[in-house]
């Protein structure tokens, strides 16, 4: 019998695949989290979503020629709440110059502190590697931040420190071996499930006599796709990912 792999599903838990620093990491970033929290910063997810033009068609090509086609990534946040007031930001890959990319960010803090005054942007770094533990072998203390690099790389943007800290807000990043605390990850099935199974409802065909063209109503699709993680879903998927347990 053929086993069903779902393409969505990356990220699979192995019993026994944690080593101490990992757990370590793990409970030093849920303490600072809810240091945060009860010092009244508003929790957010940042993550991302890339797009290929595959995905949209439902056309399949061969491995080297996919690697050709425009490769969209939607930048987003969302809370226990829902989607924030900033929303999303659609971006083509490898089409947008560094010092876009940070304003980007920027833009996000400014949004985040007109509605919410002060927050805590949790995001995933791409370039972080799986397993990093603690050089002195120390235990990390009890209510402090987790050390952050100078700039998170995501496909998309690039966020910094220093600019969340100039905004009142603080970034923190999901340890990379835990991806379980990492909500968006929600969002991004739903949003490519969506895709999917809808995408034949947004494209429009125009047959000529010697040619038959399709248009792709791509922005809508999007945006229908982003509507349906309601903010119903957003709180079960934090409430069950971002509260891990802690122990006594």
């Amino acid at each position: 019998m053929q086993r069903f792999r779902n393409p969505l599903l990356k990220h699979v838990i192995r019993s026994g695949c944690f080593d101490a620093a990992s757990k370590r990491q793990r409970l030093q970033y849920l303490r600072a989290l809810r240091t945060l929290q009860l010092n009244s910063f508003n929790s957010f997810f940042l993550g991302e979503t890339d797009i290929p033009e595959s995905l949209t068609t439902g056309e399949k090509k061969a491995k080297e020629a996919s690697l050709r086609w425009p490769v969209w990534t939607l930048v987003y946040t969302g809370s226990s709440q829902g989607w924030v007031p900033w929303r999303y930001k659609l971006l083509l890959r490898g089409d947008l110059p560094i010092h876009q990319q940070n304003s980007i960010f920027q833009e996000l803090c400014d949004s985040l502190t007109t509605s919410y005054v002060k927050c805590v942007i949790v995001t995933r770094d791409k370039m972080q590697p799986m397993h990093v533990g603690a050089k002195d072998g120390k235990k990390p203390e009890t209510g402090t931040l987790p050390p952050v690099q100078p700039t998170i790389y995501m496909s998309g943007i690039e966020c910094c420190p220093e600019v969340a800290r100039a905004n009142g807000h603080k970034l923190l990043l999901v340890p990379s071996s835990y991806n379980y605390l990492y909500p968006m990850d929600v969002a991004r099935s739903s949003l490519k499930w969506f895709i999917i199974n809808n995408r034949k409802n947004f494209a429009l065909k125009s047959i000529e006599r010697t040619h038959s063209y399709r248009c792709i109503l791509f922005s809508d699709l999007i945006v229908k796709g982003i509507e349906k993680m309601t903010p119903n879903k957003w709180k079960v998927a934090i409430n069950s990912e971002e509260m891990g347990e802690l122990p006594p």
